[in-house]
């Protein structure tokens, strides 16, 4: 069987992986190592030597920078610490002072704060757009606008960009165009196949799986991109550490099995938190009164196990009584672990071309790989704490 037919679940089974070159372990073996010996003066000034310092590239971030590259269908990988190392990364590569940014309302904390902070501070002037606009960003790009940051599904609420709409246009102006696909882990929608420029991923959610890495990736999908992302990332002394590299690795071999997994429990809970008194809305693409499900639908082929309730209305004693009595949704600020969490969501300070003018305690749900009875259970006993506390 040629390359070309191999199914997506034979790929993850083997992206990375060359046996042959380590003696056929089967596994990419971790490399710690910051010195590399040269055997002789021509090799050191030979500057096509493949490995010349072990942060600037290795065999072991050769293997995890190539399954990235072919995850997201793009020409090139680069590998940081963590998934805002990456972030930070992209939008320092493609930017310089006098630069104007448009950047999705929606988008995660971190990345927001360091728009604001940083990329303002060094004269990068920061503009967020309503991740509804669809098209109509046309009438935001402006002659210096040096990029478009888009995340889809959007962070807590997740509100879906129609990302082709927005490529149309950035391409009409020639501007370059990144994106957050942490969402998808690659599987569920891959950017670079609609025109998207730049793609970059926490491998520290789905991909990792376990909760106890932290790593990020951006991919560029043309050889000139990916050369700017390369040097930028040597300048700023990027690099992520082997055991990282290694579970991550080894996590990609069962993404696939556990974000299907975890969708079908988040479906079933997300429909179940709809007919629940207490409960206003539930955010989640997947449901058909969502109001991104069309382009859900259209655009993905699949969804994660990530997703948000809105309760009524009611005082922060009954908020906290249905947090703190939770079994098996214990606080933590992440997802695309195998555990379930629970994060509350504070967006009135995070949301300005779009403001959050909704009433009531927002709270992402992380599913995991638990019985998904047993998660609607431990709900169920909350919203009883919460109602009779409200």
């Amino acid at each position: 069987m040629g390359k070309k037919e191999r199914g997506e679940d034979t790929e993850l089974v083997h992206l990375g992986r060359s046996p042959e070159d380590f003696h056929g372990v089967v596994n990419p073996p971790a490399v710690r190592t910051s010195t590399i010996l040269y055997p002789s003066l021509e090799a050191f000034e030979n500057p096509s030597h493949k490995y010349r310092y072990g942060r600037t590239g290795n065999p072991q971030s050769d293997s995890f920078e190539q399954a990235m590259a072919k995850l997201e269908g793009g020409y090139g990988a680069r590998v940081t610490g963590t998934g805002l190392s990456a972030i930070v990364l992209a939008l320092t590569t493609f930017t310089k002072a006098g630069d104007h940014v448009l950047i999705v309302d929606t988008v995660y904390g971190p990345t927001r704060d360091f728009c604001t902070r940083t990329l303002a501070r060094f004269g990068v002037e920061v503009e967020f757009y309503n991740p509804l606009i669809a098209g109509e960003i046309r009438e935001l790009i402006r002659d210096n606008t040096a990029l478009i940051y888009l995340e889809s599904p959007g962070s807590a609420t997740f509100e879906v960009q129609d990302v082709p709409a927005i490529m149309e246009e950035a391409r009409k102006k020639n501007v370059l165009t990144i994106m957050d696909n942490t969402w998808s882990g690659g599987l569920l929608y891959r950017p670079i196949e609609h025109g998207v420029d730049i793609v970059l991923q926490a491998a520290t959610k789905y991909i990792g799986g376990h909760s106890d890495i932290n790593l990020g990736f951006v991919v560029a999908a043309s050889k000139e991109h990916y050369e700017r992302l390369r040097l930028e990332s040597i300048v700023q002394g990027l690099c992520a550490g082997p055991e990282d590299m290694t579970l991550a690795l080894r996590g990609l071999r069962t993404m696939k099995l556990r974000i299907v997994h975890s969708a079908e429990s988040a479906l079933k809970i997300a429909q179940w938190l709809q007919g629940q008194a207490g409960v206003q809305r539930v955010y989640y693409p997947v449901l058909p009164d969502d109001p991104g499900h069309a382009l859900w639908k259209r655009d993905f082929s699949g969804a994660n196990g990530v997703l948000s309730v809105l309760l009524n209305p009611a005082p922060k004693a009954a908020v906290r009584a249905f947090v703190d009595g939770l079994e098996l949704f214990p606080i933590g600020s992440s997802w695309g672990g195998y555990e379930s969490l629970l994060q509350p969501q504070y967006l009135k300070k995070y949301r300005t071309a779009r403001p959050w003018k909704e009433d009531g305690a927002l709270l992402r749900l992380q599913i995991g790989l638990e019985d998904p009875d047993d998660l609607i259970a431990d709900l169920k006993a909350a919203l009883e704490r919460f109602r009779g506390a409200a």
